[in-house]
């Protein structure tokens, strides 16, 4: 079963994603903007990872340019950065946000306004279009530079709640390149 879960968790996100924007008139009566702002990212990483991961698209790609034609990103890579790693981190970033200070929603925020210029240097280092490029551009792009904007605009957007968006949001991504370079060296038989 969790072999299946692995493999088809970018289905359950699709329709979760569904379900949290259902949720969201209940969230706009009771919470304030920056934090339905930055709500609304989970619902957009889990349609950016729809088109991203559907038919394994992404983890294919990756492999065929970072990786260069070998397997340096697995199926069980790919459900463990996006689960725990991108669902997990926002809402851990969300709770955060609601129950100490608005300010932890900037994990939320660099989350996918990084992700997003991933995409798009990844786009012109090889000059073609990857899974994920065009929700990156019209959903993390508006979205998440209107949510910085709120949450700059409620003073939370201090030095310190920017630097643990920034750095937490380079590390989950630095950690999937540092895999992949160690999984290609060792394919290749190059001691790192």
């Amino acid at each position: 079963m969790f072999k299946r879960l692995i493999t088809y968790w970018v289905y359950g996100g699709a329709l979760a994603a569904l379900l949290l924007l259902l949720m969201v008139p209940f969230w706009l009566a009771y919470w304030p903007a920056p934090l339905v702002a930055a709500y609304l990212l989970l619902p957009a990483y889990m349609a950016h990872q729809y088109e991203e991961h559907d038919d394994d698209r992404f983890r294919l790609f990756f492999n065929k340019t970072i990786g260069q034609g070998y397997e340096v990103l697995s199926p069980l890579a790919v459900f463990m950065t996006n689960v725990p790693g991108v669902w997990g981190v926002i809402t851990l970033s969300l709770y955060g946000a609601a129950f100490l200070n608005p300010g932890w929603a900037f994990v939320a925020v660099y989350l996918v306004l990084v992700n997003a210029m991933v995409h798009m240097v990844h786009a012109l280092v090889f000059r073609c279009y990857n899974p994920g490029l065009a929700t990156a551009l019209t959903l993390f792009l508006p979205l998440g530079g209107y949510t910085l904007r709120l949450l700059q605009d409620t003073g939370a957007g201090t030095f310190g709640y920017h630097a643990i968006g920034l750095l937490t949001s380079l590390l989950i991504h630095a950690t999937i390149l540092i895999h992949a370079h160690r999984k290609l060296t060792r394919l290749k038989g190059i001691a790192p």
